[in-house]
């Protein structure tokens, strides 16, 4: 291990510096930021759970001797579970925010954006339940940047209904300066609209019937509109095809200033335009097409009203679904409150992680890789070139 990977391994743990250590002093032998930094690398590795973390670190103990502290060896699968137990997530979240912020700030530079899309969404962990103990599947909402592949906050909720109150929470642990926040139908609440614009940035929100008259308002205008060839509003439309997986798509996307007589348009903080994502596609031989409605607080700009909309497909096919099909999240039987809310945002942590490394390898790849290869797992972990 060079001086400079050494150094930089130090770093992370640095993170973890703060974080109160909740375990008795009793035969504490190991160092609270050797427990979480081991076991961030270990997921990296492909680790599942407590068992998998201390299994990997034992046979990585010749390795981790080198660049961490760890006069006792390394830690058993009792003490990965209780830390991880004990923690406080939302605490232990707090850990990693100059970390992401480092990370945010570097993907930006170098994919040259300025105004970053962040993406709210749920994701229920189906098999985290504990019927004995009354305990209900895990449902959390988080924030993924889906251009910078990276996820920079999560609070869990009971369950999908709950969402509504979780989403500011959420939103008060991120910095969402200069962003794009783009929520689905449930989200789309006069608080919430109020505190991203409050918040310096913008959103773009879907509708459907739980706005019922504002949903219903905005597809007649728009409606109307359309019949009259959009001849009497500054309207803005964007067609783009693509061939995906052997079928073409074909998606238009129109925009238009928000007209001034919408029902309850002032109870709308900041609310500046509508609009319409119309997509056509086949499906079993059959010509489909399927239709969305919007506002925003965005300005009439149809690129960027349409890099939001598509974008926001992000946390679904670029987060949640490699952390069921690659992290197997879906199939976890982590049970208890507090460590399978640690395991979900360690996971999160991990694929941003595993995002940065520029290898155009699959996250399942690198992954394995982490395994085998103990400088590509320090590149993933530091982001220094070995």
């Amino acid at each position: 291990m060079t001086d400079s990977q050494h150094t930089s391994l130090a770093d992370i743990a640095k993170h973890f510096d703060t974080l109160e250590d909740p375990r008795s002093p009793i035969n504490r032998h190991h160092l609270l930021t050797n427990v979480v930094v081991i076991a961030i690398m270990a997921i990296l590795a492909g680790a599942n759970g407590p068992t998998a973390i201390a299994k990997w670190a034992l046979a990585k103990q010749q390795f981790l001797c080198q660049g961490l502290s760890l006069p006792f060896g390394v830690p058993r699968k009792d003490v990965f579970r209780t830390v991880l137990t004990l923690l406080n997530p939302q605490v232990f979240q707090a850990c990693f925010t100059d970390w992401l912020t480092s990370l945010r700030l570097g993907a930006m530079a170098h994919l040259k954006i300025d105004r970053p899309l962040y993406g709210v969404d749920g994701k229920t962990l189906r098999r985290s339940h504990d019927r004995a103990k009354g305990l209900s599947a895990l449902h959390s909402v988080s924030v993924w940047a889906s251009e910078l592949g990276l996820s920079l906050g999560q609070v869990a909720c009971a369950e999908k209904s709950n969402e509504i109150t979780a989403i500011p929470e959420l939103l008060r642990l991120v910095d969402i300066t200069g962003a794009i926040i783009t929520i689905d139908a449930i989200g789309t609440q006069k608080a919430i609209a109020k505190q991203i614009v409050d918040g310096k940035a913008d959103f773009v929100f879907a509708l459907k019937g739980n706005q019922g008259k504002l949903h219903e308002a905005v597809i007649a205008y728009i409606t109307t509109q359309l019949e009259n060839d959009f001849a009497n509003v500054a309207a803005r439309q964007l067609v783009v095809t693509e061939t995906l997986h052997g079928q073409t798509e074909t998606r238009m996307y129109t925009q238009m200033p928000v007209p001034k007589d919408l029902p309850m348009l002032k109870e709308w903080e900041g609310l500046k335009s509508i609009g319409t994502a119309v997509r056509c596609y086949q499906k079993d031989g059959k010509e489909m097409a399927d239709i969305r409605y919007y506002i925003s607080s965005l300005k009439v700009g149809v690129k960027l009203f349409a890099r939001a909309v598509r974008g926001h497909w992000g946390i679904e096919n670029g987060c949640h679904w490699t952390l069921d099909m690659t992290f197997r999240e879906d199939e976890s039987r982590i049970r208890g409150t507090k460590i399978r809310e640690n395991f979900a945002w360690l996971n999160r942590l991990a694929l941003s992680l595993l995002k940065q490394h520029p290898s155009k390898d699959s996250i399942a790849m690198k992954r394995r890789i982490c395994g085998w290869d103990d400088a590509f797992l320090l590149e993933v972990l530091t982001g220094i070139k070995a």
